[in-house]
């Protein structure tokens, strides 16, 4: 088949909307009720993205709203995209892995992405203005262990059990920060995991620093207390102001060492502890994905958990003109926030005055993500649990002492620096993963921008190819 029998350029969009989770879903019926012909584009086949994902069709749930929280919005937001698409106002385009923006000429964007190996698997979407709704992934920092079969993260977990309805474990230690740890806990333990504890590494008290902002979401404290009573329910233990500081085993994880840690993170000599177990899902939070808008000059901001997301003025336009951004790409805070935020955009493309609820409701929660945010934020002390040969990236096994090298013999002073004289970030992931480790241990301070010309692996064939057909 060659390159012009492939999927045709598709055009004449008002809004091309990148990722079909809770901000871009919400995003997406929202500008179709106001008039808008919109594209939703995600690299899965369906909507829902990370937070609602789906039982695989095969393995026939007839309840997945059990593994979820909020599912009814869900459904609510499903069934209006329906509507929206069989009277031609949305297309649905999953499996559409965006790896580049583009904005020729100024008359528009140009959003490519690939469907498969192929040369003709790919397509150009073309519309006057793009929303930016892709998500998160999940912050890691190594440890001894961290490699080994049973170790996954929070969220991958969750995926494991929303997904395909299998636990990683029978005995599972949830460990890292943030409020995914008592979500995933109380979704192992009710799906019949054994939980012996829960490992945070800070103690909560950053939340008390402002009650007036807790007071204004109560649906949030309703929420962490739920999972905090399921919890209780099974006997699962919260452990503040600790970490796993090693994993255990040689084919597989059977127990992990846990120590407190003081105010900086930093492992307290002598309150070591092991756990049995055969699963770890461990977790330091997330990091918003912006790579297609980095790489294009859209500015940032550091959150105050040290990520870096997409600076928005209110009404959630980033510096590039035609660009908006929703959700956990303008920092990390949750489905309701992106949703709330989703809706907010959508009315900006259209020109449509916001809701003054709605305007309220994005600040109450907007104001409690960057309090949560800033509660979570990790302590610099956490290289304290690392050894010379812990693998800091995994993809290409470059272990501590390499980069210890990099930094004090080779004189490597920052992220880039050290990936070019280590291959620490080059391999599948690009960085993904061991990123802010890295720059951690460079010295670099403060996290950069991640900017790359193609946010995700694209064939080769697929770039030589030349323009998609019309």
């Amino acid at each position: 088949m060659s390159a012009a029998s492939g999927p045709a350029e598709r055009g004449g969009y008002d809004l091309a909307v990148i990722g079909a989770g809770p901000a871009g879903l919400a995003a997406a019926v929202a500008a179709a009720d106001l008039g808008l012909r919109c594209a939703l584009l995600d690299a899965g086949p369906r909507t829902g993205g990370q937070y609602y994902r789906h039982p695989a069709p095969g393995l026939g749930a007839t309840r997945p709203d059990r593994l979820h929280h909020g599912w009814s919005v869900y459904t609510g937001l499903a069934d209006r995209l329906a509507a929206h698409r069989r009277t031609g106002r949305v297309d649905l385009l999953g499996g559409h892995q965006v790896w580049a923006l583009e904005r020729p000429a100024d008359t528009g964007w140009a959003v490519h992405a690939t469907l498969g190996p192929a040369a003709d698997e790919r397509a150009t979407v073309r519309a006057a203005a793009v929303l930016l709704a892709t998500g998160a992934y999940e912050r890691q920092l190594p440890f001894p262990g961290w490699t080994l079969p049973g170790v996954v993260t929070a969220g991958g977990a969750q995926a494991m059990l929303k997904a395909g309805l299998v636990l990683p474990g029978r005995r599972i230690v949830v460990a890292g920060s943030g409020p995914l740890l008592l979500a995933a806990a109380s979704s192992l333990v009710t799906a019949g995991a054994e939980v012996p504890e829960v490992v945070e590494a800070t103690g909560y008290l950053g939340y008390a620093r402002r009650p007036d902002v807790l007071a204004a979401v109560p649906a949030k404290l309703v929420e962490g207390a739920g999972h905090g009573a399921a919890l209780l329910r099974h006997g699962v233990r919260l452990r503040r102001r600790s970490a796993v500081v090693e994993a255990h085993g040689t084919d597989r994880v059977t127990a992990v060492t846990v120590a407190r840690l003081d105010a900086d993170w930093r492992p307290v000599p002598g309150t070591e502890r092991r756990i049995a177990c055969d699963a770890l899902a461990v977790g330091h939070g997330l990091l918003p994905q912006i790579e297609l808008a980095t790489e294009l000059g859209a500015a940032t901001r550091t959150t105050p958990d040290g990520a870096v997301a997409l600076a928005v003025d209110a009404r959630l336009r980033t510096t590039l003109p035609g660009l908006w951004a929703a959700g956990e790409t303008c920092g990390v805070g949750g489905a309701d926030l992106a949703i709330a935020e989703g809706e907010l955009a959508a009315h900006a493309v259209a020109g449509a005055p916001a809701p003054t609820a709605l305007l309220r409701r994005r600040a109450r929660l907007r104001a409690f993500a960057e309090l949560m945010a800033a509660a979570h934020r990790p302590g610099p002390g956490w290289t304290g649990w690392l050894r010379p040969d812990t693998d800091v990236c995994r993809c290409e096994e470059v272990p501590v002492a390499r980069i210890t090298e990099a930094v004090e013999e080779l004189g490597a002073g920052d992220a880039r620096t050290v990936k070019l004289l280590t291959r620490a970030g080059m391999g599948w992931c690009q960085g993904r993963m061991c990123g802010p480790a890295v720059a951690c241990l460079s010295g670099a301070g403060e996290s950069r921008a991640d900017s790359r010309p193609l946010s995700c692996p694209v064939p080769l064939s697929q770039l030589a190819a030349g323009p998609p057909a019309s």
